[in-house]
């Protein structure tokens, strides 16, 4: 395993083989380690933190983890207005966030027209603005970039085809790939990402991931336990390993892409009481506290056991500037875009 490690602190090339080993190591101090090196090398030891804005739980998609799923009955649908996202926004700069990012289901409410109104209006506070809104036509796209979208979200969830259209039903993994290319070749950065611990997943599927976010490239890359919703179909399945597998999948992405922004999500700290801070330690360099207000914290659920759905906006601004100062590092106010910080040095 040493001679791996040693061979990605140089930034040699790894093999699919060779990242299958480093998923698979049983004792990942090593290679946590040497990801945390390569994240100061490339990165530094600030953390840019982003205001994670969650307007709508509807959504038009059905796929079988997602507690917001289409057919969860029991779901609490809600949809911010428009003035509300704006509102929102304007607290969130208030706070110190230089980028907002908005994310919802597939919620065809939504219009181009809409979205462009609220990107706009958000880029006059002086924020940078993420798009997490899921599978769009490549003119919308342009449409949102022209507004001023500066980010765009988009998990491929996983590479494997097969498992990526069973666990999405009606849904084309060719058109998945398609969105992201059209993303790339708009100019936005392009974030995307794994669930990790789904049902039939492999290490070899995991690698695959990776190999694809190296060859993309991708500009952030973001890393989920899948934790199964009691309402979907996935209910009750095992999630035994994940949360580690998850840190695994963090490591090895930062000896792959050394640069890019890689988020200690909050599905890692359901998991775990400190699992936003390991992930830091494991090669992470954000974080997207929650700038959702009022109820729609609770009901914006993928995933059970969501944390911070209590608090208020500030309140998750200032806990989590003290978690990140407990272990030595330091909150980051730019605006943080890819290969931000070697430009500066």
């Amino acid at each position: 395993m040493q001679p791996i490690l040693a061979c990605a602190l140089r930034q040699e090339t790894l093999s699919k083989t060779d990242i299958v080993s480093l998923l698979s190591i049983p004792e990942p101090a090593p290679l946590f380690d040497a990801a945390d090196q390569v994240r100061r090398n490339f990165v530094g030891d600030e953390v840019y933190l982003r205001a994670l804005i969650e307007f709508s739980n509807y959504c038009k998609n059905d796929c079988l983890y997602c507690g917001i799923r289409r057919s969860n009955a029991a779901a609490q649908r809600y949809r911010l207005t428009p003035e509300k996202i704006i509102q929102t926004a304007q607290k969130a700069v208030g706070l110190g966030y230089k980028t907002v990012v908005l994310q919802s289901g597939e919620d065809v409410w939504f219009d181009a027209d809409k979205l462009c109104h609220i990107i706009r209006e958000i880029k006059k506070l002086g924020a940078a603005v993420t798009l997490s809104i899921g599978e769009k036509t490549r003119e919308e796209y342009a449409a949102y970039r022209q507004a001023g979208a500066d980010r765009y979200l988009l998990r491929i969830e996983t590479t494997d085809k097969a498992l990526y259209e069973k666990l999405d039903p009606a849904m084309s993994w060719d058109n998945r790939m398609r969105c992201l290319y059209d993303l790339k070749e708009l100019g936005y950065e392009v974030g995307s990402g794994s669930l990790v611990g789904l049902p039939g997943q492999t290490l070899e599927s995991l690698a695959d991931d990776l190999i694809f976010f190296k060859n993309l490239p991708v500009d952030m890359a973001g890393i989920g336990p899948f934790i199964p919703h009691p309402q979907t179909p996935l209910s009750g399945k095992n999630t035994q390993g994940h949360f580690e597998l998850s840190l695994k999948m963090m490591a090895v992405m930062r000896l792959l892409l050394p640069d890019i922004n890689i988020p200690a999500t909050t599905a890692m700290e359901t998991l775990h009481p400190r699992g936003r801070l390991l992930a830091l330690a494991c090669g992470a360099n954000v974080v997207m506290p929650n700038a959702t207000e009022g109820s729609a914290r609770i009901k914006y659920e993928l995933y059970p056991g969501k944390i911070c759905t209590g608090e208020a906006p500030e309140q998750c601004r200032a806990c989590i500037q003290r978690k990140i100062e407990s272990i030595g590092r330091t909150v980051n106010f730019s605006y943080g875009f890819h290969g931000d910080y070697l430009k500066g040095k």
